[in-house]
C-alpha cells in the first residue's frame, strides 16, 4: 500500500482555509483508485506549538494506482485546486504503508 499526504500549516485565515480546503476535499473525493482517506487534525507536539494544522492522507493498493489516480482528470482538477492554496502553506511526500496488527512488542 501507498500513501499521499498533505501536511496543511496553520492557516492566517481559518474561515478561508475550511473553504477553500472543503472545495479541495471534494475533488479529491472524485478521485479512482483510493482505498481509504485519513484526516488528522494536528494537537501539538511533545515541544509544544507544531506549525502544521491537518494532515491528509489518501492510500491506494500500490504506486500504479496512486499515478493513474493523481493522473486522471478529477486528480488533475483536485491538484489545481490545490495550488490556489498560498504558497509555502502546504507541504506533500508519498510513502510505502507498512502495517501490522496489535501495535505491541513482545518481550522474552
Amino acid at each position: 500500500m501507498v500513501k499521499f499526504s498533505i501536511l496543511f500549516r496553520k492557516p492566517t485565515n481559518d474561515k478561508r482555509f475550511e473553504n477553500a480546503y472543503n472545495d479541495f476535499l471534494a475533488l479529491v473525493e472524485r478521485m479512482p483508485n483510493i482505498q481509504r482517506r485519513q484526516v488528522n487534525s494536528v494537537l501539538g507536539s511533545p515541544l509544544g506549538e507544531t506549525s502544521f494544522y491537518r494532515i491528509l492522507e489518501i492510500y491506494f493498493e500500490d504506486s500504479e494506482q496512486m499515478d493513474a489516480s493523481l493522473r486522471s482528470p478529477a486528480g488533475q482538477e483536485a491538484g489545481g485546486e490545490l495550488q490556489r492554496l498560498p504558497s509555502g502553506s502546504f507541504e506533500i511526500y508519498f510513502a510505502e504503508v507498512y502495517e501490522e496488527a496489535g501495535g505491541s512488542t513482545t518481550t522474552s
